[in-house]
Order: structure tokens, then sequence, then C-alpha cells
């Protein structure tokens, strides 16, 4: 899964670090985005990348020198596990680079302590990102930095499998998701009908969207919001999955592809990267993926990562023409092809390479409607408690009501940093 996961647990070390000592500059979030002068882009432009993209990135940032030759970008890859520590030390020490990723998780964290540049009103239309992929930059009423790339949460299932199981096209609904996963054990010869996280690191990205689908929303009015009758609905409905046996509570790490290859698992909840993934494991063909089961709606959840200037940036209108030339949809389109992203831009999925894959059009079509969580600055604590109660309650047994209340107790004790 690359670096999809690690941006949650990486953004934890900015907690403590960040926030001490580093307040807003007067007038905070709601000053107004300075302007950008007009020409190209000149001087060096420092970036700091994580993952495949900091590995990739100088490389194709060739391409925006060829357009700018007075321009140099110079890339720096850091790994995820120490992205958190050395974005914190830069911000503390004011020696950050121009521009720097930031996962979405990240984002109420970092921008809280005033260290980012407001986006430019006029270089980006939000119209033209998914909303909840732009949502994800925007703290206290401001946008910080614009969304780089996404991704999403589908159900990918066994075609043979699911025909066997009375679903051919796979699971439309929360009905359909519970009896197909049912039939592929008793009609289909499944162990397991479906693979769902038991609560681990993370499982808030695939439990959240069930209670989002439910018309739950976490957060409201400044304030975290998990007590609800709708996400006890969802929590109940997701936890019924390890009841009835129909999910593994502790399937060992790497142990998921090899068992949906053989059909010991008919289906499982994962994001595009799993495409290939599965390619590798010799199931090309017969696998498919559909959008998240509805209930109210079909909502998935909405990740990827951020870019953005630095306030100290030392060549902040080239950084930002940087970020607008990123953001252009040929070139997003021309950045998945090299390394796998999906774009941010939404009019940049109308190129061949992803209107074309039917697999990715599921996903395109989910990220109209997907959502992230609140970006307030305390999430990952907040989090990092769900997880802690949803493994309670997938893995003990434990009341679902008791949990979310639990949840929201401890959310309202570690408040919302705002």
């Amino acid at each position: 899964m690359r670096h999809r996961w690690l941006a949650v647990a990486t953004s934890a070390a900015l907690v403590a670090g960040v926030t001490a000592g580093c307040g807003r500059d007067s007038g905070g979030g709601e000053e107004a985005a300075r302007e950008v002068a007009a020409g190209k882009a000149t001087g060096e432009i420092t970036v700091w990348a994580m993952g495949t993209e900091g590995e990739k990135l100088g490389e194709f940032a060739k391409a925006f020198t060829a357009e700018n030759p007075e321009a140099k970008v110079s890339v720096t890859a850091v790994p995820w596990d120490s992205a958190g520590q050395k974005i914190t030390s830069a911000i503390a020490a004011k020696a950050t680079p121009d521009v720097s990723m930031i996962g979405t998780t990240m984002q109420g964290e970092i921008a809280k302590t005033g260290a980012l540049d407001p986006t430019p009103a006029d270089l980006f239309a939000k119209e033209s990102f998914f909303p909840g992929a732009w949502d994800t930059t925007v703290v206290d009423g401001t946008a910080y930095g614009v969304p780089w790339y996404v991704e999403t949460r589908g159900i990918f299932y066994r075609t043979d499998l699911a025909r066997k199981a009375g679903f051919p096209d796979g699971p439309k609904t929360w009905d359909d998701l519970k009896a197909m996963a049912k039939a592929m054990q008793t009609k289909a010869g499944a162990k397991w009908g479906i693979n769902l996280q038991p609560g681990k690191t993370g499982s808030w990205q695939s439990i959240l969207p069930f209670g989002w689908s439910n018309g739950a929303e976490i957060a409201g009015d400044g304030k975290y919001t998990f007590d609800t009758p709708q996400m006890t609905e969802a929590l109940t409905y997701y936890q019924s999955f390890f009841t009835e046996k129909l999910s593994p509570d502790d399937l060992p790490q790497g142990a998921l592809e090899p068992a949906f290859a053989k059909g010991e698992i008919g289906s499982f909840m994962s994001g595009p990267w799993h495409v290939g993934i599965l390619n590798d494991q010799g199931v090309k063909g017969k696998f498919a993926v559909a959008p998240m089961p509805s209930k109210q709606s079909s909502t998935s959840f909405i990740g990827g990562s951020n870019i953005a200037v630095f306030k100290d940036a030392k060549n902040r209108d080239a950084a930002w023409k940087f970020i607008q030339w990123l953001s252009k949809p040929d070139v997003q389109a021309k950045w998945y092809q090299a390394v796998s992203d999906l774009p941010a831009v939404r009019s940049a999925w109308d190129d061949p390479a992803l209107s074309g894959d039917a697999m990715l059009k599921v996903f395109g079509e989910q990220l109209n409607s997907a959502k992230a969580p609140p970006s307030f600055p305390t999430w990952t604590q907040v989090a990092a408690a769900f997880d802690v109660e949803a493994e309670k309650v997938c893995v003990g047994g434990s009341d679902p009501a008791a949990a979310l209340k639990a949840v929201q107790s401890q959310a309202d004790s570690i408040g919302t940093g705002s």
C-alpha cells in the first residue's frame, strides 16, 4: 500500500512539537491571500516530498523547468516515518523549504501553527478539484495549499464468487453487502465473505464511510459529534460482519491478497493501489470494484496528499507557480502515468489513461461524493482513540453505543485545538 496509511501515524508527531511555541501571525487564517506576480518562475524552488513522490518528482519537474528555464526545482525525498519530526523542526527553526507535501490528515495541525501561506485566490479555483479533497486544505475557513493527488475506497470482489453468490454486479446497498458476504460462504465456498479492518490503526478510514453513508456527521458547530444514532447504527452494522463470522478479526499482515487470489476471501474494502497488487497475484480479470454500498448515500473516505507553500519560503511566487503547474489537468494526468497517483483535479480524469479504465472509473465517480474527517488540529489524537474503541467493538464484542460514548468523551476532553 506504499505510503497510503503512513501519513496518519506520522502526523501524530506534530501534535506535541509544532503547536508549542509557534503561534499564528496576526490576522491568522482570515488574512487575504496575496496575489502572485505575473511572468515565468525564476530562481531555486526547494521542495520536500515523501515516499514514491519524493523519489520521482525531481525528474518529473524537468518539464516545468523546460517551460521556466530560469527556475530550478530541488526536491528532497523525505521518508514518511520521519516527515512529521522534520517538518516540526523546520517550522520551529524557521528553516522550511519553499514547498512541501502535506498529508491530508496532517493539514490541520500544520496550518494551525501559522507556518503555511494561504492559497492565492488568483491562481486556483476550488471548483476545479474534488470537493472532499479541497475541504482537506481548509482550516478555520482559509485554504492552505491545494490537493495534489487523491485516493478513496471501494469494495473489491471476486467476480466468479459473486456470480455464484447471486451478485454478479457486486453489492449496491448495505443489505446487498451483507447478503453477498453470507452467500460467498454458503454458495461460493469462500472461508470469509469479506475482509474488513477489525479496529486496528487507521480503521476509522474504513468505518467512517459507513457512518457518512448513513447520514452521520462526526463534526458540527466547531466540535466533534461521534455519539449520534446514525453513527451508532453504522458501527453496529460494521460489527455484525465480525459477530456473524463473515470477516476475520485477526488476518495476518500480507495474508489478504493470497487468500483473495485463492478464493478464500470473497471481497474486501480498499483503495485503487490494490488493482496492481491483485494483478501481480495472478487474478487479473477475475475481480471487479464496486462503489461503497449505499444506505442514505454512497459515501467513501477521501485521502491523499496536499501540497503547500510555507510563509517562510524564500521563493514564494515561483513556489506557487510550480504548484499551479502541478495542478494543470494534463500535468496531473502525466503524473498519474508516472506514479499512479490519482488526480485531484476533476478534468484530468478526461484523459484516456483514466477514463478508459473501468476500475478507475469507479473510484473517479466515488471521489465526487467522498468525504474527509474534519481538519481540526487534534484529529490524529481523536482518530487514535476511535481506533482503540473500534477494536473493542470488532474483536472484543463491546457495545457500539458505549464505545461511541467513550470516543465522544475522549474527543471532548482532547478538544478540537481550534
